[in-house]
């Protein structure tokens, strides 16, 4: 069952505790603490689905190599900090909304700036939300994750005169029904997305391609997950700002209807952190 409670801190960060370098990795869905007044209508356990479990602990070697963390605690089925505010779905308000509003492919696939849907066909709610309660979840939750994740960006800009960052995700082993892959296909094991090498220099993703296929795993880019607002956000690699969203399939860590991990979970977050030392040794040698 998720943990409930009333009082979530929204985000933590997790400075690094080895030599600084400018690499910063945030896990926007990793939050698996609820706050009390979500009152979904569907179960717990699917709503657990939505979750990026573990992703933080997956990647928690960065912060010993010079890395800096940023993580949620709150789920992202409550509100999904990987949106843009204007991508709102007004089906599930009980009044317009009141400021601006830019209903995307997300919203039409029911994982908006709040979701509707879950696995893709199920309502979360039995009612309409209020513009109140959607006001607090922005300002308790996703306003704090993104000043947190850009404080953390911009200290490493400001020091070393560059950043990378990487935007960690887990994905459904298969799509469902409204994903962009259809449903029932079957994912690799990586994807990595640079919203169609727009968000970072080509060699930073080719590089994390080459290393991820040389330790066994299959990898795509851009295919089915290209990046969202994180990535966007972030990316301006002509500002030496570059961005990239790695998705990590779950069956590789976790069996996904039982939520709990399974045994290749610690070889997972093993080969994870020598990515990262390598990454570290990538930025080094960057001009």
């Amino acid at each position: 069952m998720p943990r409930v409670d009333t009082t979530i801190q929204p985000v933590f960060v997790r400075p690094p505790t080895g030599d600084p370098v400018p690499l910063v990795l945030d896990s926007p869905h990793s939050g698996d603490v609820y706050p009390g007044d979500f009152r979904a209508a569907c179960a717990p356990e699917l709503l657990r689905q939505a979750e990026d479990a573990w992703v933080d602990e997956l990647w928690g070697a960065a912060t010993g190599l010079g890395a800096t963390m940023v993580a949620a605690g709150f789920p992202r089925a409550y509100i999904d900090p990987n949106r843009a505010l204007e991508d709102m779905d007004p089906a599930l308000l009980d009044e317009p909304w009141p400021g601006p509003i830019a209903p995307g492919d997300k919203s039409g696939r029911g994982v908006g700036l709040i979701w509707r849907l879950i696995k893709g066909e199920v309502p979360i709610y039995d009612r309409k939300l209020s513009v109140e309660e959607v006001r607090q979840r922005i300002d308790r939750y996703w306003q704090p994750y993104h000043v947190a994740l850009d404080a953390a960006v911009d200290a490493a800009h400001a020091r070393f005169g560059r950043v990378w960052h990487i935007d960690c995700h887990s994905m459904q082993a298969t799509g469902n029904k409204r994903s962009v892959d259809g449903d029932g296909t079957p994912r690799a094991d990586f994807v990595l997305g640079d919203r169609d090498g727009t968000t970072c220099e080509p060699e930073f993703t080719r590089f994390v391609a080459d290393r991820v296929a040389a330790m066994g795993y299959s990898v795509k880019v851009n295919d089915p997950y290209k990046g969202v607002e994180i990535v966007r956000r972030h990316g301006r690699p002509a500002e030496g700002r570059h961005s990239l969203q790695i998705e990590l399939n779950r069956a590789l860590y976790m069996d996904e209807e039982a939520h709990r991990k399974i045994p290749r979970f610690d070889r997972l977050q093993a080969d994870l952190a020598t990515l990262t030392r390598d990454l570290v040794g990538f930025i080094g040698s960057r001009p």
